[in-house]
C-alpha cells in the first residue's frame, strides 16, 4: 500500500474560496519516502499581503507558475492508489477536492489525518501541530509555513507512525464514498451540503418512497456510514436503493430521538422494520416486598408493559450503574439485587449499608433514599422545559414536560428566553407521548445530568 503525504499554500479563506499557491507530495510506501512532486501554482487571483507574510510566497513568484488545471492530470496519476495523507487532512483534501470540483472532476480517495493518528499512536504529546511535534519527535522541519518543508516532515512523521503502530494507523483510513455503487438518481453534491449536526435524515428510493428514516449527533457523518455500507447484506441493499435524502436539523440530540421514534410509527419505513433494534433493552424496575421495603431489580424492557425508572443498553451498563447508586444513596446490595446470599450483604460488613438487610435499618429510613433516587431519575409529577442548543446560535431547543408526560418540542428564539416561561409555548409543536418516547427521556436525562431542567408553573 501506496501513501501521497501532501502539503499545500493557499490564498487563505474557506475551501471555496481559497485557491492554491504551491502543492507538494511525498509518494511513502510505508517505511520510506520513495517519490515526491511539487510545484508553485499559480492561483489566479492576488495573494493576501498577511499570507505573503506568513508563507513568503506572493504575487510575483507565482505570476509564471502553471495554474491548477495545468498540473491537475499529474496530480491524479502521481496519486493514483495511494491514500491521501496530510496533517490535518481535512483542509488539504478539502480543498483540493474542491480545485478539481471547479474542473468537473470528482476526486476522490481514502484519506487519512496524522494529527488524529498521531494523538493514538504517540499520546500525551504537549501540542499536536506540526511545528511542535516535529521539534518534540526531533524531525527537522526546514522551511515551515512551505508545502516542499512541511510534506516533507509530516512524510518522515508520518514513517515513525507506521512503524511504531501500522495496525493502528490503518484505523485512521477514511474511505470515501464509491459512486459507482450507488443509485445514478443520487446526488452527492447535495450529499456534501448537509451539515455535521444533530438532525433526523430520510431515505426515499426512485419510485420516492421512504425507505429508511435515521437520527444521528452528526447526520453528515451518519449518512455516509450507511452509503459506505459493504459490510451487511440488508444495509448493502438499502444503499443502493437510496435515490433522495432529506434531512432535519433538531439542534439537541434529544428532539431527534423522540423525532425519529415518532417519524417511523407514522411511515413504518421497510428498512426500519427490516433493520430494527431495540437500543434500550434493559430497564431498572421496582417493587415493594412484603417487609415494606422497596427493591430495585434490572430485567428486560420486553417482558413487562411496567415503565422502568430508567433504561440501559447493556445488562452490563444496567449494573455497573446500580453499583454506583449503591455507593451514592448507601443502598442495600441484597436490595437492589446485586447479591443472593441468605445473611447480610458485603456492604452491610463494610458499614456502607445501614443494614436493610438485616433489620438494622427500618423500611421507612431506607425508602426515602430509594425515592430521593427514583424522584432524581424520573420526573412523574413535574412540569418543566429541557433546553439544548438549537439549530443555530439564534434559538435553544426545548422539550416540554407537563405533569410527568412529554408533550412535544420546539426552538426558542433568543429574544423569547427572558420572557416569562408560558411565553415559550408559542413555538412548541405538539407530539404524541408514547411508551418510548418516555424510555428515551429517562434514559437521555440520566446520561445528560448537565441538561437544563427548567421549571414551569404555567
Amino acid at each position: 500500500m501506496n501513501y501521497a503525504i501532501v502539503d499545500i499554500e493557499t490564498t487563505g479563506g474557506s475551501t471555496k474560496s481559497s485557491k492554491i499557491t504551491e502543492i507538494a507530495i511525498y509518494k511513502h510506501d510505508g517505511m520510506k519516502i520513495i517519490d515526491s512532486f511539487d510545484t508553485l501554482v499559480n492561483p489566479e487571483m492576488p495573494i493576501p499581503e498577511f499570507i505573503s507574510r506568513l508563507t513568503g510566497i506572493h504575487d510575483d513568484m507565482v505570476e509564471n507558475a502553471p495554474k491548477f488545471y495545468e498540473i491537475a492530470k499529474q496530480i491524479i496519476e502521481f496519486t493514483e492508489d495511494c491514500i491521501f495523507v496530510a496533517h490535518n487532512v481535512g483542509f488539504d483534501y478539502g480543498i483540493i477536492r474542491h480545485e478539481f470540483k471547479l474542473l468537473g472532476y470528482d476526486y476522490r480517495k481514502a484519506h487519512l489525518c496524522t494529527v488524529r493518528a498521531s494523538r493514538y499512536v504517540i499520546p500525551d504529546h504537549e501540542s499536536y501541530s506540526l511545528g511542535k511535534l516535529t521539534k518534540a519527535l526531533g524531525i527537522q522541519l526546514i522551511g515551515r509555513h512551505r508545502a516542499k518543508g512541511d510534506a516533507e516532515a509530516t512524510a518522515h512523521l508520518f514513517t515513525l507512525l507506521h512503524t511504531t503502530d501500522s495496525k493502528g494507523l490503518q484505523t485512521f483510513i477514511q474511505e470515501e464514498i464509491n459512486p459507482k455503487i450507488l443509485h445514478p438518481n443520487l446526488d452527492l453534491e447535495t450529499l456534501e451540503e448537509i451539515p455535521n449536526k444533530p438532525g433526523i435524515y430520510k431515505f426515499y428510493n426512485d419510485t420516492n418512497q421512504l425507505i429508511y428514516i435515521g437520527k444521528s449527533k452528526h447526520i453528515k457523518k451518519r449518512i455516509e456510514q450507511h452509503l459506505k455500507n459493504v459490510k451487511t447484506l440488508k444495509g448493502s441493499i438499502m444503499r443502493e436503493e437510496i435515490a433522495r435524502i432529506e434531512f432535519e436539523l433538531t439542534g439537541s440530540e434529544l428532539i431527534a430521538l423522540l423525532y425519529e421514534s415518532e417519524l417511523i410509527k407514522i411511515h413504518k419505513p421497510i428498512y426500519n422494520r427490516a433493520l430494527r433494534r431495540n437500543n434500550y433493552s434493559y430497564g431498572l424496575f421496582s417493587f415493594e416486598d412484603q417487609a415494606g421495603f422497596i427493591q430495585l431489580y434490572v430485567d428486560k424492557i420486553n417482558k413487562t408493559s411496567n415503565l422502568p425508572i430508567t433504561t440501559f443498553t447493556t445488562k452490563k451498563e444496567a449494573n455497573d450503574y446500580i453499583f454506583q447508586l449503591v455507593d451514592e444513596f448507601q443502598l442495600c446490595q441484597k436490595l437492589v439485587g446485586l447479591e443472593k446470599s441468605s445473611g447480610s450483604c458485603f456492604g452491610y460488613q463494610i458499614k456502607k449499608c445501614h443494614g436493610a438487610c438485616v433489620g438494622a435499618e427500618t423500611s421507612e429510613s431506607y425508602n426515602l433514599r430509594i425515592q430521593a433516587l427514583i424522584n432524581q431519575l424520573t420526573f412523574d409529577d413535574d412540569n418543566l422545559f429541557l433546553v439544548e442548543n438549537g439549530r443555530d446560535k439564534r434559538e435553544k431547543s426545548v422539550v416540554w414536560i407537563e405533569n410527568g408526560s412529554y408533550r412535544g418540542f420546539g426552538f426558542v428564539p433568543y429574544f423569547a428566553l427572558k420572557q416569562p416561561h408560558r411565553n415559550w409555548l408559542r413555538f412548541i409543536d405538539m407530539h404524541p407521548e408514547d411508551k418510548d418516547a418516555r424510555t428515551i427521556l429517562r434514559y437521555y436525562t440520566r446520561k445528560n445530568v448537565e441538561l437544563l431542567k427548567i421549571p414551569y408553573n404555567g
